[in-house]
Formats: C-alpha cells, structure tokens, sequence
C-alpha cells in the first residue's frame, strides 16, 4: 500500500500541487466489484483545501487516473455502520450518498480517522460522524501498514513544515544517484544511515582540530572577568558618592514641598476673602436706597429695584463649608435680614397708600341731589362704555420687579398686598359695572317705547352720594315688560312674526337691542382681558402664552408653562374682582329675554362669537371662562324659545266660520327664518339653529296636519295644499341645506293634496256619461271583446247616443262655472293658488274627455258617435270662466 501511495502521489497528485494524507481500496456496495481508492489530499498552497478523491486504474491498468473529487467542506455526515463491531463498509453523505466497501477495517478505520483529523484541523463546519468508535476520534488505529500511514498523517499533520527549494533540489539529486531509492527504500536508508556516520565522524575531527583557538578564547574570557571587577569597584565608589548627593536633595525637595503648601494656603485663603468680599458686600449707595429711597419717582423707584436685586443676590449666595461659622458673615447675614425686613415694611406701607389713594378709586359719575336728574341719566345713556383703568396700571407696573422681589423674599407681605388690591379693585369696578349694567337695561327697556313718551325716570330712585342707579332689577324688568305689552304680547311667537310686516317696530327694535348687547361685550371683553394682562404681570403670575406670543416665538418653552398654583391664583383674584359680572350678565340676559324671547337669537350668536374669541386669546382666562358660563344660560333660553313656539303652535284654535287659509305659525315660522338666517349668517353657533329648525319644521308639519283634520269649513286638502306650497316656497327661497328633506317632502305633499283636491272637486262632471262608461268597461274586464261591446243591449250606440245628448257644452260650461265659484270660495287669497288648481282642473277634465273618446274609438268603431263639445270647446270654456272673474 505504500508504494501505491507513493505512486498516486507522484503521479496524480504532485502535478496538481496536493499531498496524499491518507488513502483506502474500496468498492461500490451492492455492485460487482470494481476496485478504486478513496484518497484524502491538502492542497501545498494557502489557503488550504482538504479534498475527497476517487482514484481508479485506467483500463489498461498500467497507470492511475483521477476519477471524481468532493470538497472535504461539503462533506455533511461519516457513517461507519458499527461502532463496535468490525465492518468495512462506510457511508459519505456529499450532495448524495456514496456506499463504500473497504478492503480492510483497519484501512477504513485509518481513513475515517484520517478525515476526522482534517475536519478538527481546516474545516469550520464540522461534520457529524456516526456508529464511528470515540477511540477511533482520539488517535489513529496502530495495526500493520495502516498504523505507519496513520501516524505518519498525524505528525505530517500537527508537525509538517514544507521543504525550502534547496531541499527539494539535493533530495532530487540524491534520489538520482541512489536508482533504487523508490524500488528499494530499505538499502536506500541503509545508505543514507552510513553516510550520516560518516559526516558526524568528520565533525568530530573539525572540533578536535580547533583545540588552540579554544585555549585562546578561554584566555580572553579571563582576561574580560578581570576587567569587569575592576569597573564594578569604581561603581560602588560612585554610588556612595551620588547616595550622599541624594540626601541632600531630598531635603532641598522637602523643603520645597513646605513652601508649596504654604503658597498653595494663602491663595485659597485668598480666593475665599474675594469670594466673601464679592458675593457679600452691598454697597452704600444701594443700602441707603434700601433704608430711604425715593419710592414715588421713576428715578428711586429705579435705585431701589437695583438694591433689592443686589439684596437679594447676596441672600442668595450659596456659601461654601464653614463660611457660616465666620463672624464677619454672620453680621452680614443679619445686616441684609435688617435691610430686607426694613425695606419690605417701606414697600408695603407705600403700595398700599398707592391703592387706597388712586385717583381712579373716586367713583366715576357722582348723582347729586337736587341736580337735574334726567340730564345725567340721558348723559349715561348716551355713552353706554366703562371706565378704562391703563393709567392705574401704568403706574403700578413701575413697582412690578419690587413685587417680584418681594414674592421671593417676603411672601406673607407680598400675599396681603394682593388681598388689599383685590379687595380695593373688587368695590371700584363692582359699583362702576353695577352702574354700567343699569344703564344698558334702561337702554334696552327703552327700546319698547322709545319715541312714545315714556319716561323711565319715575321709576327710578336716584341717589347722588353714591353715584348708583338704585332702581332694582326686577322694577325695571317689570317696566320692560309693561311697556313691550303695549303693542304685544309678553314673549314673541310664531303666530304673532305672521302679522310682524304690520308692526313699526320689531326689524328695529331688535337690531338696537343686538347694537347693546354687542356693546356691554365689547366694553366688558377688553377691561377683563385688561385686567387679568395686568395681575399676572404685577404679581407675577405667569400665564398661558397667548395666540400672538405663540406665533412670534418660534418654540414653546416648557418653563413658560405656569405653576399650577400661580393659575389658580389668577383665577382665584379675577373671580374676586369681577365677581359681579356674571351675575350681572345673567340679569341683562333675563331682561333682554322677557321684552322679546326673539332677543336669545341675537344673543348665541353675539355671545359665541365673544366666547369663540376669548378662548383663541386665552383658553384659560377668567374672559373666556365667565363668557362660556353665561353662554350656557343664554343657550337655555334659546332652547325655551324654540320650545315655547312649538307649544303655541301645539295651542293654536281656528275658527269655524271663517276659511284656513295660510296658518299663522306658517308665516310665523318664514318670518323666523328670514330673521334667524340674518342672525346667523357666518355665526359659530349655526349647528344650535339647525337643530332649532328641524324641531320647529317638524312642530309645524305636525299641526298643519292637525289644523287640516280639524277644519269644517275649508276642506282639508286646501289646508294642506296650500300652507305646504308655502312651506316649500319658504324653504325654496331661503335654500337652508339642514331642511332639503323637509322641502322635498313639503313639495311632495303639496302635490299629492292639490292633485286629491282637484279630482274630488272636479268630480265627475259627466256623471251619466262617466257610469255609462264604467259600465262599458266592466264588460270588456269580464271578456267581452272592445268591438262587440256595442252588441250588448244596455251599451248599444242608441244608448250612448241618448247619454251623449244629455251633455251639451252650454250644461258643460254652466257646471264648470259653479266649480270655479266653489274653488274660489275654499282657497285664500294670499296664497294665489286659483289659477294652479284651476289649470289642474282643466288639465283632468281633458284627461277624461280623451279617456271617453278613446272607448268610443275602440268599442263603437265606424258609429261616427262623438262628443257634443270638442276639447277645444273646453279650454275656450276655462277660460274664459278665468278671466270672467
């Protein structure tokens, strides 16, 4: 097997630059016998590949060829059969599985061994051998033949290093000299063996030869160690030397250390008198601005902003260990505590005088008694505005950053100043929006009787100490009321809009009281904001940023967001100082409803809008929050309105003698939306009148139905036809899209009962004519034939003749006379409907004339029977029975 493998190496293998490991004679299982053999390879070059190579003789058998290689890496799985027993048949799972038979268990062993070697050595994947004995893993198998190729695969394995050229050059030269050095490799060792005696003899005489310079070098070699104790003598003689150096330098370099220390010392030291001396020290001149600075001019005001901010800046400083423990900071800690408390008390005691003694706080319009009276209540009425209070702000917000010091330093003194103010500010705008509200109520109470005469002022007491309207609300309710009853009833309704075009004052009154309305808002909406834009600056309140401060800045800053406490404190000092409007309001609200429940229209929409507008400003503000509370009651008294309506309209009684015509809560109900979608045109509330419309519209379909069932004297398709086509008119005209449902089915059921009405009161104005004909056409439904008809002895020509002459068209023209004077009588003349019906009338006249001509046509062919009028006989007769009357 040696020289075989040998053989197959130089042959096969050494022109491919691959080296045979290891190699094993097999054969195919299952088939005839066809020996070949299995050889594992390296490849000389890097990187490595480990090859499986299948290696037969060619047919001649003088020569080996290569047959089939795999790749080691592909290799998946080795299948020795059994462990434990011997078997030289073995499984190579590659893309398929090969089936082998070994000549030998000890060459397959040795292969298998062989190939788990390579894979531990080259291959990251490792492959899975099964039934292969876990000795066999270990070390190769020491048996004959095999044990030398195994061993000799093991050390060329973990010990093989490749031959240099020069190598390979006199191995080849020697090789040629020695013939049979491959045929006879025993005498060829036996040769290389003597050779190698030879050599090591010939060294051995080199190195005898060489004796004398061995001497000499031995001699130079004591000659050095001489010289080498003489240096080291001279070494130690120096280090004693440089030792007492050092010791020296060692002192200098502690005592260096020392004067280090104490530099390093006295510049701490330093550093901390600069710190005490910087952070610690207030000047004179900001003490005496602190002790007796001028706080009623820009100038003081200005020095003791500046000493208050440097106070506070040396209360502040964040001492380092142990400075609280030096004397010198301890009186300067309780100097500043003096100058804080002693200029908290000063600032305190003169803010305080600032709100008690503000110009602003005298009441604004002072009544006198004995004065003339009605001059002043005519000059109130004429200016219906508040009092702005910019110049009091103005002057507060001087003080503003001694505020802000003060809520950081002393917070009980900073917390009473806002109590004071608020309580000061509370009585002054509390009896200015007090007399505001009075005059805005007599304002719109005027409007029932303006340019009437009526003098309110006899029913007012006014008191000139105070400045107050003392009239109270209720008495002026009650006038408003009183005086609106003159020219209606108490609460407008939609019975009472159908005769509003005979009334001079409701288009105008109402557009003065929504002028007023708009008026108290747009007075009160900037005093509020005014107000709330002043506390939070003053006091230092932070705020949400308003709609403006979003858009100039280019991010909202997290800090900007205020604390929560500091909200509720705005909150809490606007609800103190403003506690009346809302009340107030709510007052003005109840009026304005009780001289015209119509009034709650105009005011959704001019408090939605007001609401709509605070909230953009400030969602958060006391504005938007009070607004959207009274919002709340003035859509309540939206929702009693509509209510209200559909109950009249539900109460409604029409009389028995008298004809229908268009209901009044019909026309009301056009008179309201006209006037609603005025209102509510571009208004943010426009969903709240949708929704009011399909209630009323519904209400009105209802009782129109109701009315209809009702009447005796108008029938009640005329009822129905003709407030229905107003109703569709109505909608029609004004295209209110949230009623396209009710206006289809208006029109719908205006047709449906104008179509019913003209066939019942038309009738059948050929009744001998029309039975005959009924009588003819239950004939031919119970199968007798249209042409065979006239055979039958009841419906024979004579007969139609006879019936036929019973028609003639002055009997014919008489009858549609009468039906015209009896149309005319059942509809109104508002509505202008006679001349509809009656052309619906002519139209189902014709109808039948032709549905009469048609069976003649079809059941009395070739009589020659006809009518004894012709349709154009009867359009003659409509109309001129029209235009008759």
């Amino acid at each position: 097997m040696t020289a075989i493998k040998h053989a197959l190496q130089r042959d096969i293998f050494t022109p491919n630059d691959e080296r045979l490991l290891s190699i094993v004679n097999v054969c195919k299982a299952g088939k005839k016998k066809k020996n070949c053999f299995l050889c594992a390879t390296v490849t000389t070059e890097r990187p490595v590949q480990v090859r499986v190579v299948k290696v037969k003789k060619s047919d001649k058998g003088d020569f080996y060829k290569r047959q089939m290689a795999w790749e080691l890496r592909d290799l998946a799985e080795v299948d020795a059969k059994d462990a434990s027993k011997e078997n030289p048949e073995f499984d190579l799972h590659f893309e398929k599985v090969y089936r082998w038979v070994a000549s030998s268990t000890a060459e397959k062993n040795s292969f298998i061994s062989c190939i788990w070697k390579l894979n531990q050595r080259y291959l990251r994947k490792k492959v899975e051998f099964v039934n292969v004995s876990s000795q066999l893993l270990e070390e190769s198998v020491p048996s004959g033949e095999s044990q030398s190729v195994a061993g000799g695969d093991e050390d060329a394995l973990d010990d093989y290093q490749e031959l240099n050229a020069r190598e390979e050059q006199d191995i080849e030269g020697m090789m040629e000299v020695c013939e049979y050095a491959i045929s006879n490799a025993e005498a060829f060792a036996e040769k290389l063996s003597k050779e190698l005696q030879v050599l090591d003899g010939a060294n051995i005489h080199s190195i005898m030869a060489s004796e004398k310079q061995v001497n000499i070098l031995m001699q130079l070699l004591d000659e050095a160690l001489s010289e080498v104790d003489t240096i080291e003598g001279k070494m130690s003689s120096y280090e004693e030397m440089l030792q007492s150096v050092k010791e020296q330098m060692d002192q200098i370099s502690q005592s260096n250390r020392l004067i280090q220390i104490s530099n390093a010392n006295n510049g701490k030291l330093l550093d901390e008198i600069q710190f005490l001396v910087n952070y610690m020290d207030l000047s004179k001149g900001h003490i005496r601005a602190l002790q007796e600075g001028d706080l009623s001019s820009s100038k003081g005001i200005e020095a003791c902003i500046n000493a208050s901010e440097a106070l506070l800046q040396c209360m502040n400083v964040a001492l380092r260990p142990g400075h609280e423990k030096l004397m010198s900071v301890k009186q300067q800690q309780h100097l500043f505590t003096e100058l804080r408390d002693t200029f908290s008390r000063r600032l305190t005691n003169h803010l305080n005088n600032v709100f008690v003694h503000q110009p602003l706080l005298i009441p604004c319009a002072v009544y006198v008694q004995g004065h003339d009276q009605s001059s002043v209540l005519s000059q109130h009425m004429a200016e219906l505005t508040l009092p702005k209070h910019s110049p009091l702000h103005r002057d507060l917000l001087h003080y503003a950053k001694l505020m802000e010091w003060l809520k950081n330093t002393q917070r009980e003194k900073y917390e009473g100043l806002s109590r004071t103010y608020v309580d000061y500010m509370t009585r002054l705008y509390e009896r200015e929006i007090k007399d505001f509200f009075e005059v805005a109520k007599i304002k719109m109470a005027g409007t029932a009787k303006e340019g009437k005469g009526n003098k309110f002022g006899k029913n007012l007491s006014l008191h000139g100490s105070s400045g107050k309207l003392t009239g109270s609300t209720s008495s002026l309710n009650k006038l408003a009321v009183q005086s609106s009853s003159s020219r209606r009833s108490q609460s407008s309704s939609l019975l009472d809009m159908g005769n509003m075009s005979a009334s001079d004052l409701d288009v105008a009154d109402r557009t003065k009281f929504d002028k007023i309305f708009e008026q108290v808002l747009s007075e009160l909406e900037p005093l509020c904001l005014a107000e709330q834009d002043f506390i939070s600056k003053f006091f230092k309140l932070q705020q949400h940023p308003t709609l403006g401060e979003v858009e100039e800045s280019d991010e909202v800053v997290p800090s900007r967001q205020p604390p929560p406490g500091e909200k509720d404190m705005v909150r809490l000092m606007m609800n103190k100082v403003f506690q009346s409007i809302e009340t107030e309001l709510n007052s003005l609200i109840t009026l304005g409803d009780k001289i015209d429940t119509f009034h709650s229209l105009y005011m959704l929409v001019k408090m939605s809008h007001h609401v709509w507008t605070a909230e953009n400003v400030d969602p958060a503000s006391y504005l938007s929050t009070t607004l959207g509370n009274v919002l709340v009651t003035v859509k309540r008294n939206f929702d009693k309105c509509i209510s209200g309506q559909i109950r009249q309209m539900e109460e409604v009684k029409i009389s028995k003698k008298s004809k229908v015509g268009i209901l009044p809560f019909v026309a009301g109900f056009e008179e309201f939306a006209e006037l609603a979608e005025t209102i509510f045109r571009n208004a943010e509330r426009r969903g709240d009148l949708d929704k009011a419309y399909v209630k009323l519209i519904r209400a009105v379909f209802m009782n129109v139905e109701k009315v209809a069932n009702e009447s005796q004297k108008t029938p009640r398709d005329v009822v129905m036809m003709e407030n229905f086509h107003h109703i569709f008119s109505t909608l029609s005209h004004l295209k209110i899209s949230c009623l396209e449902t009710e206006r289809r089915e208006a029109k719908h059921k205006y047709t449906d009962h104008l179509q019913s009405y003209v066939i019942n009161s038309l009738g059948q104005p050929l009744e001998k004519l029309n039975h005959f004909f009924e009588g003819v056409e239950a004939r031919v439904a119970q199968g007798v034939r249209e042409d065979e008809v006239s055979y039958q002895l009841a419906f024979n020509k004579q007969e139609l003749r006879k019936v036929i002459k019973e028609y003639p068209g002055k009997e014919v023209k008489k009858g549609l006379d009468n039906l015209y004077k009896k149309v005319d009588k059942h509809l109104c003349e508002e509505e202008s409907l006679l001349q509809v019906v009656w052309h619906s009338m002519q139209d189902e006249f014709i109808r039948q004339y032709k549905h009469f001509e048609g069976l003649i046509g079809r059941c009395y062919p070739g009589s020659g029977i006809t009518m004894e009028f012709t349709i154009g006989d009867m359009l003659e007769y409509f109309s001129s029975i029209a235009q008759s009357h």
